[in-house]
């Protein structure tokens, strides 16, 4: 499995990249993997104010369905648009063309209560 050590992570198995203010969002390797193959997203949140751990969306495999958990509070300001026709990137591709949202950090603090690509590894075995 893959875990960049630019990222951090979530115990809800979420990445986060942030550049200035703005993050990118997405799910781990080992939560694609864990779901199988997805089929369809939804993310409904767009513009809306959310506090960390709330959710922002879910994900459907053909296992299951998921819930999508905010890593930090912010606002979300854009959904990756491809993924509406090719879902299958985030199994492909789960920390590049799989991004799911980007949002604009509340408390650039929030970062601090999430784990290292060590700690994450640790986590999941």
């Amino acid at each position: 499995m893959n875990y960049p050590a630019n990222l951090k992570y979530t115990k809800d198995h979420e990445w986060i990249l942030v550049e200035g203010n703005t993050a990118t969002i997405g799910i781990t390797d080992f939560a694609q993997h864990e779901l199988g193959d997805i089929v369809f997203i939804e993310i409904n949140a767009i513009g809306k104010p959310l506090k960390a751990e709330e959710v922002f969306g879910t994900v459907e495999a053909v296992k299951t369905v998921s819930d999508l958990f905010l890593p930090v509070s912010g606002t979300i300001t854009e959904v990756n648009t491809a993924l509406e026709g090719n879902p299958e990137n985030v199994n492909s591709d789960p920390y590049g063309a799989g991004w799911m949202i980007k949002m604009t950090i509340d408390n650039i603090e929030d970062l601090d209560h999430l784990m290292s690509a060590e700690a994450y590894t640790a986590l999941v075995g």
